[in-house]
């Protein structure tokens, strides 16, 4: 249940017997006030299961929730379920918390660490080797890789199917 504003200022209806009954603004009485509450909604999208490191979110795993227009969370947070769906999760994400902008990752193609394809074209000529990612990469990512052959560190473009693209484009 989200929490309600507390609300005060110059009214130009009369309430009586529970119905309204508007007054013309000639006949507002200068100093007419009204108490009430408000509801200033914030919608934010959070997880409906605990989501841990690694996991690729889903948009079933997410929903929207309401938060108090004043809410301020610790960190900034990400205030958009399409900007949430189909990235990685880099921490533990709780049912019902807002979920943190660097909480989420781009899916990752490459790994640190992992043999990987590296694959040079130019002219019809073709040249693969296997080479170890410095770092772990996502789609179109510039990153560098040592090939395992010659032990020299280069630089390589991250490919949709996961191989490192070398030299001219």
């Amino acid at each position: 249940m989200p929490r309600k504003t507390f609300v005060r200022g110059l009214v130009l209806v009369a309430l009586a017997a529970g119905s309204a009954q508007p007054i013309a603004p000639a006949q507002a009485v200068e100093g007419m006030a009204v108490e009430g509450m408000a509801n200033a909604e914030l919608m934010l999208p959070v997880p409906t299961v605990t989501i841990y490191p690694g996991d690729t979110i889903k948009d079933s795993m997410l929903r929207m929730q309401a938060y108090p227009a004043t809410y301020r969370a610790r960190t900034a947070v990400i205030d958009a379920s399409a900007a949430i769906a189909g990235r990685v999760a880099r921490r533990m994400l709780l049912p019902g918390e807002p979920v943190p902008v660097n909480a989420v990752d781009d899916p990752r193609l490459v790994s640190r660490g992992a043999p990987t394809q590296m694959i040079f074209e130019e002219n019809g000529l073709v040249i693969t080797a296997v080479g170890a990612p410095l770092q772990n990469g996502g789609l179109g990512e510039t990153i560098r890789v040592r090939n395992t052959d010659t032990n020299r560190i280069i630089l390589g473009t991250v490919m949709a199917d996961g191989r490192i693209r070398i030299g001219a484009q």
